[in-house]
């Protein structure tokens, strides 16, 4: 087993087997079983290429066979830094075919992140693109490869200079498929109980963690979400958050292949650019994060496209106010499926057949109803329905901890096992779940504890407010004040007393009134699209210290 992996406990294991909750499959029987069953039918398009699962098939089959030809030996990690490229799925699945552990990156990550993941992983190989949009990676490269000899290939993508690195598109053409080769990938197949990938966490504080899943953990991830939102064959499922991200990998990726659905991939988050590939491709469901819907459904534009093929959005990674979810249906015209998800596999989310307030005012039910998720008090005693503690969660679909380290994992499960989130929650009468804000995430204001998720809850429903995000921001007599950034909507302008005023006409206490208000123009968001609430608090603490107070 991989070092610096925690297995899952044996009774646990044992009783997810036998009651089948783990299907027993790797995402090399995956891909096979959809490209086997449907060769014919086109299912992966990006900005090049239209694909049918035969031509995949055999792209990855050969890129597969050329790995193996170069040494990447059964559970070497290799690092892939991709954007949302047809070449992404080619690398991820041929590397699981031929049994190697995929350490995701975020194209955005630089020497800083890849450096903790290859202390990290050890990885044998890197693939990536030399350039990607204004990120140059050739020094990048120099400098990682000086701290880490073990990465012995660097496989470039869509390369734009010669004779550098080995060439990805060359690794492709230049294998030939054989009875004996093709046996040898068979050969190469991995136990589902192993660790398929190593995903980072999508955190706004300190480097990323790395999440080991294994094979029957994350699949249980994608079966069960894929249900959730009842994605079939028929579905055209486009994915424009990050392919290295939980939400692309398992809502929208996974999804696809596990149902034999239609998979595009986009890499712009561009409202123009979402909108004429809905329009073109006929897409009907698609994963998205708020700020991104948020985007789109303020384009001037929007009633200019054809987007009535569009069924279904699966939202989550950060807050959906019940403004959004109500403005996204309307002007949509689609289903909106509140959920949860993280690369620890803690994930829910409502059903198509949920209420209007079901979904505005709660993230649903577990995806998986063999996960339990259930809340609990400062002394690890479950509370009542109703009652608000922090999330924990355990099940077939929930990791055993992070990659080699031990001093984070001594801290981050109870002692009957159940994974803490951080997340302060609630679970109603009907058992949905609805977060009310992060542990760490609480402002302490003269000893009262305030949720900046309600604050933020009141604010976002101003029909002036884009965006929102509150924040503490430290203060000598109290400890923190209350600040608020707000991002208005396009030809807004709003005002300090504006806002105060709405804040009381919806019945906010005193405790709920920002202290401060920033209005800018844009809110910063992580390289996942999450709000950025360590940039603000940063920003907030140079604001009071400038001539800006």
């Amino acid at each position: 087993m991989l070092e610096g992996f925690i297995e899952y406990r044996k009774e646990d294991s044992e009783r997810y087997n036998k009651l089948r909750w783990w299907l027993g499959l790797t995402w090399a029987d995956l891909f096979n079983k959809a490209t086997d069953l449907y060769p014919n039918k086109e299912r992966l398009v990006d900005d090049r290429n239209h694909l049918t699962y035969a031509q995949l098939r055999e792209i990855v089959d050969k890129l597969a066979i050329s790995l193996i030809n170069l040494g990447i030996d059964r559970g070497d990690r290799v690092l892939v830094q991709l954007p949302n490229w047809n070449e992404f799925i080619y690398s991820f699945f041929a590397l699981q075919k031929i049994g190697a552990i995929v350490v995701l990156l975020l194209p955005r990550h630089m020497k800083m992140e890849i450096k903790h993941f290859c202390h990290l992983t050890q990885p044998r190989a890197w693939i990536l693109p030399e350039r990607y949009g204004k990120i140059d990676y050739l020094p990048i490269i120099n400098e990682v490869l000086k701290e880490n000899p073990q990465i012995e290939h660097i496989i470039s993508v869509r390369s734009i200079r010669t004779g550098h690195f080995i060439n990805l598109e060359g690794l492709i053409t230049d294998a030939n498929l054989t009875r004996d080769n093709l046996q040898e990938l068979a050969d190469r197949r991995s136990d589902p109980m192993e660790v398929a990938q190593i995903m980072p966490t999508g955190g706004t504080t300190g480097l990323p963690k790395a999440s080991p899943r294994t094979h029957n953990s994350y699949i249980c991830n994608v079966e069960y979400h894929s249900r959730a939102w009842e994605i079939t064959s028929e579905d055209t499922l486009l994915v424009m958050t990050p392919v290295a991200h939980g939400m692309a990998m398992h809502w929208g990726i996974g999804g696809a292949l596990f149902n034999y659905a239609k998979l595009v991939l986009l890499d712009s988050t561009n409202p123009k650019d979402i909108c004429e590939v809905i329009q073109r491709e006929k897409v009907t469901a698609m994963p998205a994060v708020p700020a991104l819907v948020h985007r789109l459904v303020s384009f001037e534009d929007l009633a200019k496209y054809d987007l009535s093929s569009l069924k279904k959005i699966s939202v989550g990674g950060a807050p959906s106010s019940p403004e959004l979810v109500k403005v996204a249906c309307e002007k949509l015209g689609c289903k909106f499926i509140n959920g949860l998800g993280s690369v620890e596999g803690t994930c829910s989310a409502v059903r198509l057949d949920a209420s209007i307030e079901t979904i505005c005012n709660s993230l649903g039910p577990p995806i998986c109803p063999y996960d339990t998720l259930k809340i609990i008090d400062h002394d690890g005693n479950e509370l009542p329905r109703n009652a608000e503690g922090e999330l924990v969660s355990k099940g077939p679909g929930i990791f055993t901890g992070y990659f080699k380290s031990p001093e984070d994992n001594k801290d981050i499960f109870t002692k009957d096992g159940f994974f803490r989130t951080g997340d302060l929650a609630k679970i109603d009468d009907f058992g949905n779940l609805r977060i009310t804000g992060r542990i760490k995430d609480i402002i302490l204001r003269g000893g009262e504890n305030i949720s900046a998720i309600d604050i933020e809850n009141l604010i976002s429903s101003h029909p002036g407010v884009e965006n929102v995000a509150v924040v503490g921001m430290p203060d000598k007599e109290l400890g923190e004040r209350i600040c608020a950034y707000i991002q208005p909507a396009p030809r807004a302008s709003l005002t300090f007393n504006e806002i105060i005023s709405f804040l009381k006409s919806k019945g906010a206490s005193v405790l709920q009134l920002p202290e401060r208000i920033e209005f800018v123009d844009t809110i910063p968001l992580t390289k996942v699209g999450k709000i950025n609430k360590v940039a603000l608090r940063e920003d907030i603490k140079r604001r009071m210290t400038s001539k800006e107070v």
